[in-house]
């Protein structure tokens, strides 16, 4: 169950950490938390996300199953927002908009995207909001 008094936290390896930085804050509009040497903490909407300097563990070619990360919304608005954030900042999509299970009560609007480090980042939003968990 969501508590509002914790925090999701996922590690993820990068290749770059400017380049991480630059795609997460510049691009995406996460907040910076902290930057090391060997790693940049973010604030990715409200979770962490820790991004590892370790180019020889990223892989070079990713699939979306079963690895992948993301954010689901609430608002049909916000899903839209990040939408247009992505096509305005020219990231690119790993796998435009699409439905899933149209028609069926989990039915929801999804799209992929690729950070520089090939991890994987999966934007959705459900029709039926009791269908998010």
């Amino acid at each position: 169950m969501k508590n509002e008094n914790h925090v999701f936290h996922l590690a993820i390896p990068c290749r770059d950490l400017e380049e991480a930085r630059r795609f997460y804050v510049d691009k995406l509009g996460c907040r910076l938390a902290r930057l090391y040497s060997d790693r940049i903490t973010l604030d990715f909407y409200g979770d962490q996300v820790v991004c590892h300097l370790s180019p020889d563990k990223t892989d070079s070619n990713p699939e979306i199953y079963p690895r992948h990360f993301g954010i689901t919304f609430r608002f049909k608005r916000d899903f839209d927002a990040m939408l247009e954030r992505v096509r305005e900042s020219g990231i690119g999509f790993y796998k435009d908009v699409f439905v899933r299970f149209p028609g069926k009560r989990e039915e929801h609007w999804t799209f992929f995207i690729s950070d520089p480090s090939n991890n994987l980042i999966e934007f959705k939003w459900y029709l039926d909001e009791e269908m998010i968990y």
